[in-house]
């Protein structure tokens, strides 16, 4: 049963980020909301590195480290969790990239040149790389996939002429919590809306110097009768520097609080899920652990 008065705004919704309020809740569910998005919706990323030639400077671990924090565009509900201990992997548990990659010399390069990008070619290792190999049947299974990194400029490695990379890397469903890898976002924060009072009027010059204390937008200079007169246009923008308790003459003009049961998320995703998909998986997780421990509560005998 939702509390009284509890809704839900939508403030700015773009490709990767999401701005909501939630209105009318508890701190404990708020924060529950935040760390469910942060550490247990599920993700798809790189867990096994399977290096078959790496002469390049980078070790093979700092290789594999790095192949595994490049966010995948695989939507991790089309795949299952893999069995602990199982080392192969299957078309419903695993997505396999490959990554091969070999430096040479460019012989129409001018002598008296100097740049990396006219005398090699290959020499820097992008994402954009990376190739999805279907396992099993997976061409049968996602005909329409397009499996890869969100991103095709994320460096992984410089080489030169004669080094080359040669891996195979297995891509699997987990959380945040086991790996910061998993982690389907970026940030997802929450702030309490802040309230700004001004207990009397306020003109002229302290008007400007109180404009000049808030973030651009929060106070508004009103011109009334030749007076400039001072007033809270937009206090949802104040970042709260606190700033005015620096002017001994504004101090005491002005209350700053915060309005205890409103809640501004910002959710940042990886590109992996849109950060919609994000809020209302986090949603259905929220709901299935509250159904977990209504059911523990009736299958334990009351005294």
């Amino acid at each position: 049963r939702a509390p009284q008065g509890f809704r839900v705004d939508l403030i700015r919704e773009e490709e990767a980020a999401l701005e909501f309020d939630m209105v009318g809740i508890d701190a404990a569910i708020a924060n529950a909301f935040r760390r469910i998005l942060l550490a247990e919706v599920p993700t798809m990323a790189v867990e096994k590195v399977f290096v078959y030639n790496n002469t390049s400077i980078v070790q093979d671990e700092i290789l594999a480290h790095r192949l595994g924090l490049i966010p995948i565009r695989a939507d991790p509900r089309l795949f299952e969790y893999r069995n602990q201990g199982d080392e192969e992997g299957t078309e419903i548990d695993t997505l396999q990239f490959q990554l091969k990659i070999k430096c040479s010399r460019n012989p129409q390069a001018a002598k008296e040149s100097s740049d990396p990008n006219e005398l090699y070619f290959n020499h820097k290792v992008y994402s954009k790389h990376m190739t999805w190999v279907p396992l099993g049947n997976q061409t049968d299974l996602f005909p329409d996939a397009d499996f890869r990194p969100v991103h095709d400029d994320i460096l992984i490695a410089l080489l030169r002429p004669g080094q080359e990379i040669d891996v195979l890397m297995h891509c699997v469903k987990g959380i945040g919590k086991d790996h910061a890898k998993f982690s389907p976002v970026a940030t997802a924060s929450y702030r309490l809306l802040p309230d700004i009072t001004l207990l009397q009027p306020i003109e002229d010059e302290a008007a400007e110097m109180l404009q000049k204390c808030f973030s651009p937008g929060v106070i508004e200079v009103q011109n009334i009768k030749g007076k400039k007169v001072a007033r809270v246009a937009n206090a949802r923008l104040d970042t709260f520097s606190r700033e005015v308790f620096r002017h001994e003459g504004l101090k005491s003009l002005v209350r700053l609080a915060r309005v205890r049961n409103h809640y501004i998320f910002s959710v940042e995703s990886t590109g992996i899920l849109p950060p919609d998909v994000l809020v209302s998986e986090a949603i259905k997780i929220l709901m299935g652990k509250c159904q977990r421990f209504l059911n523990e509560l009736d299958s334990v005998p009351m005294e």
